[in-house]
C-alpha cells in the first residue's frame, strides 16, 4: 500500500488530521525514565500508545536521536508503531538533501534501515538530487516548501520568476521561490503520487496558495502548539474539498504535557482537545 493510500485511511479511520511529533528530550523527561538505558524508546512508545487512535500519522525528527546515539531506540520505535499500531504510518523527518549517489544512501537509510513510510527532504538541490528518493514508489517524499521558522522568509518568499499558475495580479517577475518549488512538485516530480509538501502553520496564507497550485496534495503542516500557529487559519487555508489533505504536527505540547509519571495519559489529553480542535473547523 502506498503511503499516500495509508494516509488516507488514517485520516478515515482516527477522524483526525493530526500527525504527533517525536522529538524526545531526556532532560525533560519525567524523573522515573531519566535514568533507564532505553528511556528514549518507554517514552515515545508510551506517548505512542496512548494516542494511537487520535493521531493520522507520527513524525520522529532524526536530530533527537542521532544526537543521543540512539539510532537503534529510532529503529525499535518505528518497529513497535508497525507492530503495534500498523495503520499510523511514520514520517522520519530528516530535512535531506544532497546530490544523487549520497541521497541514494539516505533513502536507504530512511526506508530500509529505519522502515519510515515516508521521509521530508530538502528540494533546493533539483530533480536529480530528489529523483533517488522517488525511486521508492510506495514511500512518502514529503519537500520542503514554505517552513514554519521565521527565517524562512529569506529565500522561500523571494520574487524569482514567472509561475505557469501565476495569481493575475502577480506580475512576470512577481512569484515567490516557494510557490515555484510548489508547481514543480506537483507538475513534474509527483509522477507516481508520492510527494507531498512541508507548509508552515505560521504562515496560513501561504498555505492557501500552495494548496491552490498542488490540488490535492498532502500538506505536512508544522507550527501549531509551541510554535503558535493559529489552528482555525491552518485548517481553512489548508483543508482540501474533502476536508482532508493535511498532517498538522504537534511535538512539544504534546510530548511535554507533564513532566510527571502521567505523562501519556497528559499527553493523550492535549492530543484529543487538538485533533478535536482542528476537527471543529473540518
Amino acid at each position: 500500500m502506498k503511503f499516500t493510500e495509508r494516509l488516507a485511511q488514517a485520516w478515515a479511520k482516527n477522524d483526525s488530521l493530526l500527525c504527533v511529533g517525536l522529538d524526545p528530550d531526556p532532560a525533560k523527561f519525567p524523573a522515573h525514565l531519566k535514568d533507564k538505558p532505553d528511556r528514549i524508546t518507554r517514552f515515545c512508545t508510551a506517548i505512542v500508545d496512548a494516542t494511537a487512535d487520535l493521531v493520522c500519522a507520527y513524525k520522529p525528527q532524526i536530530a533527537y536521536f542521532a544526537a543521543r546515539r540512539a539510532e537503534a531506540e529510532l529503529e525499535a520505535i518505528i518497529h513497535h508503531i508497525h507492530e503495534f499500531h500498523p495503520d499510523i504510518p511514520v514520517i522520519l523527518d530528516a530535512k535531506r538533501g544532497d546530490i544523487g549517489p549520497t541521497a541514494e544512501q539516505y533513502a536507504i537509510e530512511a526506508f530500509e534501515r529505519y522502515k519510515a513510510d515516508a521521509v521530508t527532504v530538502n528540494p533546493y538541490m533539483g530533480r536529480d538530487s530528489i529523483e533517488p528518493w522517488l525511486a521508492y514508489a510506495d514511500k512518502g517524499v514529503i519537500l520542503l516548501c514554505r517552513t514554519s521558522n521565521p527565517g524562512g522568509s529569506d529565500f522561500q518568499f523571494l520574487k524569482v520568476g514567472a509561475s505557469r499558475t501565476a495569481q493575475p495580479d502577480c506580475s512576470s517577475t512577481g512569484t515567490a521561490l516557494y510557490e515555484l518549488v510548489a508547481e514543480k512538485v506537483a507538475k513534474e516530480w509527483n509522477t507516481t503520487g508520492q510527494c507531498g509538501l512541508v507548509v508552515g502553520a505560521t504562515f496560513p496564507g501561504e498555505i492557501a496558495r500552495v494548496r491552490q497550485i498542488v490540488g490535492e496534495m498532502p500538506l505536512l503542516v508544522p507550527g501549531i502548539g509551541a510554535q503558535g500557529g493559529d489552528i482555525e487559519a491552518t485548517v481553512k487555508a489548508g483543508r482540501t474539498a474533502a476536508g482532508t489533505g493535511l498532517m498538522i504536527n504537534s511535538s512539544r505540547a504534546i510530548l511535554y504535557a507533564s513532566r510527571g509519571e502521567d505523562f501519556a495519559e497528559a499527553a493523550r489529553r492535549v492530543a484529543q482537545k487538538t485533533r478535536d480542535e482542528i476537527n471543529r473547523y473540518r
